[in-house]
């Protein structure tokens, strides 16, 4: 008799059932058209009118250095934020969500499983622009990939947890229009793809204390410097933390 269907055979370990959500999550991301636009396509466009327009000329740097950090950092806000809240807005609404935390999987399971799908989304936008951005002349800082990846990783788990508590506490429709508001709003003024200083004075202001703008300046500082800038580290730890103390509040399961 095959082991698998011995007596003998047991339930899948946390493990595993992590992996299995984490893959179903990351196949779904990435059927969705509109995600992938998302995720993908718009910030190449960003890339390729950051690189032919002078808007970054005087920053101290080749306008694809500058501009690539950047796309980098949008490419988190897109998948963590956006894409991860309206997908888990629209599971809650359709009883998604409650289904699965009553399985073995869990609700700790389920959110592992999501965070591995942004992982691993992210991973593959960091080699879509990489590559593009190297053909364009991208120049990083040898001893910034280390940090800057850390970082990066750091921001994803930034806008995860606030993608999660804008999902978990709003209708779905909102869901939706909060997470795309704020991603062009984000996006345009708040520090991650175009540097502080060329924003108005008001914004210059207030975007280093917003995790768009913390993201933006590490991620610029890593990858043309190879340093590591602690206080917007600082900034996004904070939000990561606060963030997520909040959706474990206040995040509703139906």
């Amino acid at each position: 008799m095959s082991p698998l269907l011995g007596t003998n055979a047991g339930p899948a370990s946390l493990t595993r059932r992590i992996l299995q959500q984490g893959r179903y999550e990351t196949i779904t991301m990435l059927r969705n058209g509109e995600q992938l636009i998302l995720a993908i396509i718009l910030p190449l466009l960003a890339l390729l009118g950051l690189v032919v327009t002078p808007l970054l000329d005087g920053l101290g740097g080749a306008r694809v250095d500058i501009a690539t950090p950047g796309i980098l950092a949008l490419c988190a806000m897109s998948t963590a934020f956006t894409g991860q809240g309206i997908a888990t807005g629209f599971d809650r609404r359709y009883g998604v969500l409650r289904f699965l935390s009553t399985t073995p999987l869990g609700r700790g399971g389920l959110i592992a499983g999501k965070i591995l799908a942004v992982l691993v989304v992210l991973f593959l936008q960091v080699v879509v622009v990489g590559i593009i951005a190297a053909f364009l002349g991208w120049q990083p800082h040898p001893s910034g990939w280390l940090p800057g990846l850390a970082i990066l990783v750091l921001g994803a788990a930034a806008f995860t947890a606030l993608g999660l508590l804008v999902a978990g506490t709003v209708r779905p429709e909102a869901t939706l229009a909060i997470t795309n508001l704020l991603w062009i709003l984000l996006g345009a003024l708040g520090g991650i793809v175009v540097p502080a200083e060329r924003l108005p004075g008001l914004a210059q202001a207030i975007v280093h204390f917003l995790p768009s703008g913390a993201l933006g300046e590490a991620l610029r500082d890593a990858f043309q410097y190879g340093l590591v800038p602690v206080p917007a580290v600082v900034v996004l730890l904070l939000w990561t933390v606060l963030a997520g103390a909040a959706a474990i509040r206040w995040f509703k399961w139906n």
